[in-house]
């Protein structure tokens, strides 16, 4: 089953079709755990749930069935007794508010028993890394905390010298998770006996802002991704609140580098949805679901991802749908307070233009909110497809040259037909400079893109000179060489009027292509630009899963003038030279089947004096 090469709309009903083919009993009759009893509870339709959710939910009975099956490369066991171990600590645990432990529901109990049951056949746990994302307002600080609690006082029992943390955005979010692990390893340790002991024997203290065992050395931090300060931890357990709500990819590379070591290791975000569907928290789930999508690859084997989530936008007037994203619904005393709630949150959104605050925090839906946004994320989503092969194409070029900071780029055009249908294949490569930041992982840190992975994906070059300037000889080669080695007819190069240099001249001098500059006004490029937007509109382009195209047609903002349309962005630091050299490639390329009807057309090439004398002749074939 690979769900990528369905159309979205059609993927759960796929889904549910091969769980109804598929033969679970052994499975239904052997794990009657809590956890696997909730997935079969979701994809049976007794609970209401989103696309995603059933997703991980037939993800984790499959993988029991590749256990039951004894699969030989499948290197990983599910450990009842470890879920019922962490849901009976949960059971003890006191909500901060009350003092009292709060029953947990199903789908508190699945990811705890995601997070903890799944095993290596060493005992470790499975999942490094774990993403959680629900709407607000549904216990995600409660849920974390006992994580948190479990992990520092079960998990590091027996070891010495680990680092634990819970971290947050600033340090005000931080204090906020702490302050609820605080107070409930406060009334652990003194309401439960045998914790209190426990916390006798390690010498254990609560302080304002770390849980330390002064006989074991194990501590358990309290730190803000504000102050970057990861580098020296090899955190046996981190968890980071709202880790969707900006761009922290530093923050990430600094804590799971430096856990590769770390034996038994674990980082869990937990996030609601946010405005800006670029940031890492986001891509990252969307490479895992693609995993689980794909689900005979494994690819994501040792990465869990559990969203709940409305599946489409319109569901905003629809409450009874809205448990999809808000799982505490299901609470038949609570359910008619809190939908009132939502109902009232949602009215004064409208009164106030802001639906799109609700979406993203109330239903979990990740929605692009600029007015004058270039394409949004289900644009980008629907044209993304998983492989083109580029090879042997004719290829319109664009080329946008950098200025300081600012990335050079080339884009690709390749014009292809589906059917009857004329579409246009996107590929971009940029040039990275970081001059002006000092690294490139400042420069990482300032343009919101993992510029080093995006390299090794062949989407980037990062600037090889010691100055760390673009090498503009570098370019020239790369082009060449990418274009020979494909294969490509070059149909036509464009490039901005006033960014030409050495590299334009010598492409005009050494190749026999049609190059042209391009004028960056709005009454010459308004075609191209309403070209590519209504071909993302209207599904006529493709591209691959690229992040950097990605975050740069994210955050192009297009507006109106006398003279026409024109791009821009709403701040120095966004990127957007992709989308540049994109519609200067667009230029030529949207007037490409025009051509090719003419050259289709066999009256194309004669003269009118050669068609006057075909018609008048007995003889009408070719």
């Amino acid at each position: 089953m690979d769900l990528t090469k369905i159309k979205n709309s059609e993927r759960e009903k796929k889904l549910l079709e091969e769980y109804s083919k598929g033969n679970f009993s052994v499975i239904r009759d052997k794990y009657n755990d809590d956890g696997t009893q909730y997935c079969f509870d979701v994809l049976d339709k007794k609970i209401v749930t989103g696309y995603l959710l059933k997703l991980a939910c037939y993800r984790h009975i499959s993988d029991l069935r590749r256990v039951e099956e004894k699969v030989d490369n499948f290197p990983f066991i599910y450990d009842v007794k470890k879920c019922e171990q962490v849901l009976n600590f949960a059971a003890i645990c006191p909500n901060v508010d009350t003092g009292k432990p709060v029953d947990l529901m199903g789908w508190q109990k699945f990811i705890l028993s995601q997070m903890f049951g799944w095993r290596g056949i060493n005992g470790n746990k499975r999942y490094s890394s774990v993403i959680v994302s629900v709407a607000r307002a549904q216990g995600k600080t409660y849920l974390c905390a006992i994580i948190a609690c479990y992990s520092y006082l079960i998990e590091s029992m027996g070891k010495n010298n680990q680092d634990l943390m819970v971290t947050s955005n600033i340090t005000e979010q931080a204090k906020k998770i702490f302050g609820y692990i605080s107070t409930m390893m406060n009334q652990l340790t003194k309401d439960n006996r045998l914790f209190e002991e426990f916390a006798k024997k390690t010498d254990m203290d609560v302080q304002y802002n770390r849980v330390i065992q002064r006989n074991t050395n194990n501590r358990l931090l309290q730190l803000s991704a504000e102050s970057g300060k990861f580098d020296s931890y090899h955190f046996l357990f981190a968890v980071y609140d709202e880790a969707g709500e900006t761009n922290h990819s530093v923050v990430n590379t600094k804590i799971t580098s430096g856990q590769i070591n770390t034996e038994n290791s674990q980082f869990v975000q937990i996030s609601t949805a946010y405005p800006d569907s670029t940031v890492p928290f986001k891509q990252e789930e969307d490479v895992i679901i693609r995993a689980m999508e794909q689900d005979e690859k494994r690819a994501g084997d040792h990465q869990l991802c559990l969203i709940w989530s409305q599946d489409k936008e319109d569901e905003i007037d629809k409450p009874e749908t809205w448990v999809k994203s808000n799982p505490l619904l299901d609470l038949p005393d609570k359910k008619e307070q809190l939908i009132s709630g939502l109902q009232r949150e949602l009215d004064v959104k409208r009164v106030n233009g802001e639906e799109f605050s609700f979406a993203n925090k109330n239903l979990n839906i990740w929605l692009d909110h600029k007015t004058n946004s270039y394409i949004d994320g289900d644009d980008w989503d629907a044209t993304t497809v998983s492989e083109f092969d580029i090879s042997n194409r004719d290829v319109y070029i664009g080329f946008d040259a950098s200025l300081t900071s600012d990335n050079t780029a080339l884009f690709f055009i390749f014009p292809y037909e589906d059917g009857d249908q004329a579409m246009y294949h996107l590929v971009q490569h940029s040039f990275v400079p970081w001059k002006l930041l000092g690294s490139i992982e400042a420069k990482e840190k300032s343009d919101g893109i993992q510029y080093r992975k995006m390299a090794d994906l062949g989407y980037c070059t990062i600037t090889n000179n010691e100055r760390g300037l673009i090498n503009l000889d570098q370019v020239y080669t790369w082009l060449l060489t990418y274009i020979d080695e494909k294969n490509l007819n070059p149909v036509f190069f464009g490039y901005d009027t006033l960014r030409t240099n050495n590299f334009t001249q010598t492409l005009n001098d050494k190749t026999d292509w049609n190059i042209m500059p391009v004028k960056q006004t709005s009454y010459v490029l308004t075609e191209s630009i309403k070209f590519v937007q209504n071909g993302f509109y209207h599904r006529q382009v493709t591209h691959l899963d690229d992040e950097i195209m990605k975050k740069a047609l994210m955050n192009a903002e297009v507006s109106d003038n006398k003279a026409g349309m024109e791009v821009g962005k709403s701040r120095q630091s966004l990127k957007i030279d992709v989308v540049d050299a994109l519609i200067d490639a667009m230029y030529q390329a949207m007037y490409h089947f025009n051509d090719m009807r003419d050259r289709k057309d066999p009256l194309s090439s004669y003269s009118d004096d050669d068609i006057l004398n075909y018609l008048n002749s007995d003889d009408f074939s070719f």
